[in-house]
């Protein structure tokens, strides 16, 4: 392709949309909106999250495995947890229950759908799906404990009413769930590291994948392109963040005016 014709970077629309909701932030910051303008900023919230997404994963391509996959991991993390406090700042008391609903619709969600899908997209591009049983099962290991221990434990417990956990209940889960979390991560980049590396995908014909081309064989991202990356990641986490924070009023009175429960609302940050 020639210079004339080659596309700028900038006119990318993974550059553009952190900046348009960046502004769209600074314009609707404190502001009540009407239904136009709440439409727009979920818009450019929608995109915001698309892009940090897609930033996050150059750096993750830039690192490489599995240290990309924690880059991911804290991206995505660092997305929800800012959606789930934003909406519980504002939702008071009926919104108590927001992050365990979240929390658990995420995991049905990647362990049910996203898993499941991959599971048969691979298999039908490759006849059969390929992947590394040990790190998936250490990865599928850690998340059901976690899970068991932060949705359903409390559900057993009876030091205070309802499924909730005491002071001393709450600070051994926290405890408990670092602790596992941090040896999956030294499993994950020391100890076993070799589980979590990508697995030669073969096709029919022996080659990489069905069409010979691998995720494997894409090219690396240069050391500036990385750098830009975290900046318009971090950017774009700041107009999520922010942008969230403007429509979080209408999504609330929508799921209620809709007569549906508060756990619907974790359903959609999910």
């Amino acid at each position: 392709m020639s210079t004339a014709t080659r596309k700028s970077p900038l006119t990318d629309w993974t550059v553009l949309v952190p900046v348009v909701a960046l502004v769209a932030l600074v314009f609707s910051w404190g502001r009540e909106l009407p239904s136009l303008g709440v439409a727009l900023v979920a818009l450019c919230l929608a995109g915001a999250v698309l892009a940090a997404v897609h930033h996050a994963e150059v750096v993750a391509h830039r690192v490489g495995e599995p240290f990309g996959s924690l880059v991911l991991a804290v991206a995505v993390t660092v997305i929800e947890v800012a959606l789930i406090v934003t909406l519980m700042l504002d939702g008071g008391d009926k919104t108590a229950s927001l992050a365990r609903d979240t929390v658990f619709a995420a995991v049905m969600i990647t362990c049910n759908g996203i898993v499941g899908l991959s599971l048969f997209v691979g298999a039908l591009r490759n006849r059969v799906a390929v992947f590394n049983p040990e790190g998936s099962g250490a990865a599928l290991a850690t998340v059901a404990t976690l899970a068991t221990l932060s949705l359903v434990l409390p559900t057993f417990t009876t030091s205070k009413p309802g499924p909730e956990f005491s002071t001393a209940q709450l600070t051994f889960a926290a405890v408990a769930s670092l602790a596992l979390y941090g040896l999956f991560i030294a499993v994950q980049t020391v100890r076993h590291r070799s589980y979590f590396l990508p697995v030669e995908s073969a096709g029919p014909t022996g080659a990489a994948g069905a069409d010979g081309d691998g995720d494997h064989e894409a090219e690396r991202p240069t050391p500036r392109a990385a750098l830009i990356s975290v900046g318009l990641l971090l950017v774009a986490l700041v107009a999520v963040v922010g942008d969230a924070k403007s429509v979080s009023p209408t999504i609330e009175k929508g799921v209620a005016e809709a007569g549906l429960p508060n756990a619907v609302v974790g359903v959609i940050i999910a």
